[in-house]
């Protein structure tokens, strides 16, 4: 054989058996079921069901690009927007193009951006801290009439998670003219160990996943320049030692209670006093970056990551963490940012223009046993409605099945790949003990709940 010719054909076999097992190219959840959006309206807590399909719809590679298309509609129920936003999560119908190889820049950092900086796994957006309004701007809305001077004026920019609680539906999510995204760790409102949000009350959802301070969390996305996103908790070590510990943000609120500096002492146009219409926290500048300790493994650098080993990546690579606080509420910078540790080249584009392979998303089967899933029945006893909820990123459908004590089937549910949450009907039911159990392939794990009226 040719040498030139052997050493392309090698070429294309390494590049072929690293795809198979590239996380950029494997993580994605693909719908191959049919799973479609779901939508609350305001007082109405029965979900709408929509024409769009939920999750990514395709995946595929080159030899150096990842491109995934995905509608942006995750498979949790979104809405309603309780603060006016009269948007509903609409398909995006977009592809998504990112590097096989990530590169960090040496260069001077960039900054993330209003809009997408990122994907999760289930194909939805996900945005930074801000909210596109400076505090002139802001002042129309909060304080209840306007200040004199431009309206936005870049200085003192507003924070979306803090500003933007109140339309924020269950799990955390928004629509911006119709694309649906996260800010921040996509898990539900009323999963949180301090809940700051009753939407979930009328409205529930589930999120991407569940917090689980017991075990690593879950890959859930990939940023702008390649680098993967994963949840709140990760190794205490970046060699993958030391146990699983809550990874935490290196950004602290300042002691100030007048704004007229930034936190490197640029003097700056004054923006309003710290007080309960303008609370500290609502702007971006409100922070200070603390730069980490080598004695504080658990802290992470300016962009809100750090490089370690995870069960996606072995051998190590730079990784982004969802930051949340002791409580489970978001904490700055949320995911990525206020800067991109790599190079940002992912990108939404129109077309492929090369030439591509498409990955067979059949040959991925979980590599988590369904007897190590942790699966909560709730209320237990329950009256009117069953939850089951489990406590991990759902990459496959899962099956379940309520039976008397007598081994008869009353009902079926399911819980859908990206989602973590069902319900099954108990207002029917007679008072005594019933079976949940859940399938997967050919295994099995089941929970007695209750029925008590």
């Amino acid at each position: 054989m040719n040498k030139s010719i052997f050493t392309t054909f090698f070429v294309l076999l390494v590049v072929a058996a690293s795809s198979q097992v590239n996380p950029v190219i494997t993580q994605w959840m693909q719908n191959t079921d049919g799973i479609l959006g779901r939508h609350y309206m305001s007082g109405n807590s029965t979900p709408i069901v929509d024409n769009v399909q939920a999750n990514v719809q395709l995946v595929q590679y080159s030899n150096n690009w990842a491109y995934i298309t995905t509608n942006g509609i995750p498979a949790y129920v979104t809405g309603p927007f309780l603060d006016g936003n009269p948007s509903l999560a609409q398909d995006q119908n977009a592809i998504f193009k990112f590097p096989l190889v990530p590169s960090e820049n040496t260069g001077v950092p960039t900054s993330t951006n209003g809009g997408n900086i990122g994907v999760f796994v289930n194909g939805v957006a996900l945005f930074d801290y801000r909210d596109g309004v400076s505090w002139r701007a802001a002042s129309s809305s909060l304080a209840g009439g306007p200040i004199p001077g431009p309206p936005g004026d870049g200085v003192w920019n507003r924070d979306a998670v803090v500003a933007e609680r109140m339309g924020f539906d269950c799990a955390k999510g928004h629509p911006a003219m119709g694309n649906y995204h996260h800010h921040q760790n996509p898990s539900a409102f009323n999963l949180d160990l301090t809940v700051i949000s009753d939407v979930c009350d009328l409205y529930l959802a589930d999120g991407l996943y569940v917090i689980n301070d017991q075990q690593h969390s879950p890959l859930i996305g990939f940023a702008y320049d390649g680098f993967p996103i994963y949840g709140a908790y990760g190794y205490l070590n970046a060699d993958g030692t030391g146990g699983v510990v809550r990874m935490k943000s290196s950004y602290v609120l300042r002691n100030i209670s007048t704004r007229t500096l930034y936190a490197d002492g640029t003097n700056v146009a004054d923006g309003p006093d710290v007080s309960d219409t303008y609370p500290l926290g609502l702007f971006r500048e409100d922070y200070e970056y603390i730069p980490t300790s080598p004695a504080s493994p658990d802290f992470l650098d300016e962009h809100n990551g750090r490089f370690c080993v995870t069960p996606e990546y072995p051998e190590g690579s730079y990784c982004y963490f969802t930051t949340v606080d002791e409580n489970w509420n978001s904490a700055y910078p949320y995911a990525v940012g206020p800067t991109f540790f790599g190079n940002k080249v992912a990108a939404k584009v129109n077309s492929i223009a090369e030439s591509v392979t498409t990955y067979d998303a059949t040959i991925e089967v979980s590599n988590l046993e369904l007897n190590e899933i942790q699966m909560t029945v709730f209320p237990n006893p329950a009256s009117d409605i069953i939850g089951l909820q489990l406590a991990d990123i759902v990459r496959n459908n899962y099956d379940v099945k309520l039976f008397d004590m007598k081994g008869n089937l009353i009902q079926n549910a399911v819980v859908y790949q990206g989602s973590t949450i069902t319900f099954l009907d108990a207002r029917s039911l007679y008072n005594g003990e019933y079976l949940i159990v859940i399938y997967f392939n050919e295994n099995s794990i089941s929970r007695k709940v209750v029925v008590s009226k």
